[in-house]
């Protein structure tokens, strides 16, 4: 029998509103009653902007690890700015608020990556903190390239930081971009420490994330692809009218597919 993997449930899940109003400790409950291992607390869904102070992230982190749950802090940030420089304000900022929470991973868009990696830079970033920083395909073409990807990881080994970072695949991203997930997850692999899952419905601008039917072929061919012993998030939005039993069904699904 094939070992369970982590399953962890992005808190956008619930809905944005949802999130915003009653905020993250209710749906991290939700997650632990849904069987899942981890929760991903989202900095854009906090209802006010203390809540990203240090004292109320310990709070939460606290709470988070008191249901036996892990964390992922996740930041709309992008470690590159538009003309390829390292943003360091802002890893910075969301290396101290996903440490005060205590998470495993620290969750960036990768946005403007042109050639340079700035991994020495990074790395004094890093430096000391207990967190693993993964970068996300993101759904515009800045930040949500195959290119960039590779090129990141290409020139993250050739300044002697093979291992400074990890990826975290959206698989329903790369379709905002024109984007074969399959193709990106046979180029990526070897980078993927988490895995949204999710796929993209509609077309153009009427393209929105989306629940994978369990009989979906090109989402498990993706899946096959990407690492068994890495975590997955739902990413996808969860049926509000049976919130529990739709998570929990869920869960129980990607642990096993």
């Amino acid at each position: 029998m094939t070992d369970a993997v982590e399953v962890a449930i992005v808190a956008s899940a619930f809905g944005a509103d949802a999130v915003r109003t009653a905020g993250h400790r209710k749906w991290a409950e939700a997650s632990r009653r849904a069987g899942a291992t981890g929760f991903e607390v989202r900095r854009e869904l906090f209802g006010d902007e203390a809540d990203a102070e240090p004292a109320c992230l310990a709070v939460l982190g606290k709470q988070i690890a008191e249901l036996g749950l892990w964390s992922v802090y996740s930041t709309p940030a992008s470690l590159y700015a538009g003309d390829g420089q390292l943003d360091a304000a802002a890893l910075r900022r969301a290396v101290d608020e996903a440490t005060a929470l205590g998470a495993r991973f620290v969750k960036l868009q990768l946005g403007g990556f042109a050639d340079r990696a700035h991994g020495d830079a990074i790395a004094a970033q890093l430096h000391g903190a207990n967190v693993r920083l993964v970068v996300e395909n993101g759904q515009l073409t800045q930040g949500g390239s195959l290119h960039q990807f590779v090129g990141l990881f290409d020139g993250l080994q050739r300044e002697g930081h093979a291992d400074l970072l990890g990826m975290t695949f959206d698989v329903g991203n790369w379709a905002w971009c024109g984007v074969s997930a399959l193709d990106a997850a046979v180029a990526l692999a070897p980078y993927v420490e988490y895995v949204h899952c999710k796929i993209a419905a509609g077309e153009g601008a009427r393209r929105f994330a989306a629940a994978p039917a369990a009989d979906d072929v090109r989402f498990a061919a993706v899946l096959d692809r990407l690492p068994r012993r890495v975590p997955r998030g739902i990413e996808f939005p969860l049926d509000p009218a049976c919130i529990d039993d739709d998570a929990t069904r869920r869960v129980a699904w990607l642990a096993a597919a």
